[in-house]
Parts: C-alpha cells; structure tokens; sequence
C-alpha cells in the first residue's frame, strides 16, 4: 500500500515543487524568452585578421547565437581589425562588429560616414597593447625603435591606430623615423623569429593564442609602455583618453614574463551594431552573448570577463534600443 505523506511533509514538498518551479521558469526565461518565437534571417558579423580574439570570438559567438537562433544565419567576415570594423558597421558592410573605444572615438570624432548611426550592444573585454621584440634584442624602451623595421600592424586596424600613437608619444615619427612594415598577429611573429623585422605592435585579449607558441620557444620579450609615455598619448587627444595604464600579468605568457609584470596600456573593446538594426534581434545577441560567457571564455580566456554589471558601458556610443531592452529586463 503506497506510504502516505503526513500533512506538514505533503506541504513541506508542494511548496518546494513550487519553488522549484519558479526557479526553473526563471532560468528559462534568461536563456529563452517564453512563448517568443527566435530572430530568424541573416547577419553579417566582422572579425578580425587569423590567429586573433576578434576573429576567434566571432566564430564562437555565431556557434552560441545558432543555438538560440536556429533560423539566423551569421556570415563572418576577417578584417584588418577595429577601425575597419567601425567603418563596415556604419556603412552598412557588416551589421554587427568588435571594435576597440579608441578607435570607435576617433572614427565619430573623423565625423565618418555613418557615425551618427553607431551603437553599443555590450562592453566585452580589454585590449592589451603588446610591444615585442626578439629575446636577445639590445632595445629596452620605446625611444630606441628609431631607425628600426617595426611592424605597426595592418592598414585600418586598432593596432595601426594605437602603434602610431605610442611612437609619436615617444618623439618618434611613425612614417620617417621607422621602417614602418604592414605585419599583424597572423604574420608578425614569424618574421620577428625568421629576422625580418626588429620589433612588432600588438593589441589583444590576454593570452592572444598567435602568440603563446612563440612566448612557449621563448621567442621574445616585452618592451615596456610607461607612465609617462600614457600621459603623453592622453595630450593627442581624439581618442587616447580611452587608454589606460595597466600591466600585461606575469602569467598572461609566463615562459616568456619568468613571473614579472609588464607595464603598458589597455582599452576596451565594444560589441556594437546600428541604430537601423531590429531591436528584437539586437536584444537575442545581448541575451547570448551575455549568457555564454563561460562557454565562450572556457577557450577565449578573454571572454570569461564579460560581465552584465559593466557591459552596459558601451561609451563612447550610447546602447542600442535592443540592448537597452535586454539590460533592462534584467535589472535587479
């Protein structure tokens, strides 16, 4: 005969039912929206060159997004990296895109075309700026990059951007008093081991995975970006306020840092879109892309910092309506 339940223990086991319940509604509810049919059609995402985040993210990022959105093609498109990414997005060539702050400011500041369309979805995570030379490099600072073969990055890129900067910060001219060569992280360590240009800028999410087989030969070391040289960068106005002084942690390459810190610069990087974009669809991408952070970050380290608290500081562009709509109805 079945054992039946004493009063309190059937109350006691209906109201956790109930709670139980509610908790698995609400865990529904943030990773689907109940009774709400998925954005269906097609996006185009821009990237970032081959063996970077940017480019690395975006893949996973679409893998995440046809998870939720079955009926949503995304089509991804490689990119010299952020300044061109922010013009693709404003023009219309790519719908959504990663873009660092600074570039995103210089481009408004340009008044380029489409500026005025621009829209955060989600502050993601930092760039950091890598200066690298070979190990046995007798250059120790900025200063002595004078008459070098430097790879400033690509054309249109966040690196060109900021390597630019950097070198006028330290009285160096980036057109005249360099050997300036047209390497990015898909390139440049290969022709820093072969010889075959002295130093290279890079600007990425830590690690940046086209680098950790060089740092694991112990291939290089780091040219420090002090202080003082950031103070500078700030009086160049356009976009260099968004840079900030930070240290690469030793144990971003540690076959390479042997436990020491690196000083340099960092600048966040924003997913963004237009204001023309479906807002219901822009609200779909913020609801994954802040629901899968650790899926994405258990292999795009810099992904794992994505957070709701600060992902709506998207300055300089103010939120999408999709996004803001997203934020809203999660606030506590």
């Amino acid at each position: 005969m079945p054992k039946v339940f004493p009063r309190l223990g059937r109350r006691r086991a209906l109201q956790g039912a109930a709670v139980g319940a509610v908790a698995l509604a609400l865990l529904l509810w943030w990773l689907l929206p109940l009774g709400e049919k998925p954005p269906s059609g097609t996006i185009v995402f821009s990237t970032g060159t081959s063996r970077g985040v940017y480019q690395e993210y975006g893949e996973r990022l679409r893998t995440e997004l046809g998870r939720d959105m079955p009926g949503l093609k995304v089509k991804l498109l490689t990119s010299a990296g952020s300044q061109e990414n922010v013009q693709r997005v404003a023009t219309g060539q790519a719908d959504f895109t990663i873009a660092a702050a600074d570039a995103v400011a210089t481009y408004k500041l340009r008044h380029g075309s489409g500026a005025g369309r621009l829209r955060g979805v989600a502050r993601l995570y930092d760039d950091y700026v890598h200066l690298i030379v070979p190990r046995d490099s007798d250059l120790r600072s900025v200063a002595d990059l004078r008459h070098k073969r430097v790879a400033t990055g690509l054309p249109d890129s966040g690196v060109r951007l900021i390597a630019d900067r950097v070198l006028r910060a330290a009285g160096i001219d980036p057109h005249k008093d360099i050997t300036p060569v047209a390497d990015g992280i898909d390139t440049g360590p290969a022709r820093l081991r072969d010889g075959k240009i002295d130093a290279f800028f890079w600007s990425g999410g830590l690690p940046t995975k086209g680098l950790v087989a060089l740092a694991q030969q112990g291939g290089f070391r780091f040219l420090p970006i002090d202080d003082t040289l950031v103070t500078r960068l700030h009086g160049q106005g356009e976009g260099a306020r968004y840079y900030r002084t930070t240290k690469i942690p030793e144990s971003a390459y540690p076959d390479v840092q042997q436990g020491a810190q690196v000083p340099t610069i960092a600048v966040s990087n924003l997913l963004m879109t237009r204001t023309d974009m479906d807002p219901r669809l822009t609200e779909w991408v913020t609801r994954t892309v802040i629901k899968s952070r650790d899926g994405i970050g258990a292999h795009v380290h810099s992904a794992q910092l994505v957070d709701l608290r600060t992902a709506i500081y998207t300055d300089p562009l103010p939120l999408q309506e999709g996004a803001r709509r997203y934020y809203r109805s999660v606030k506590p």
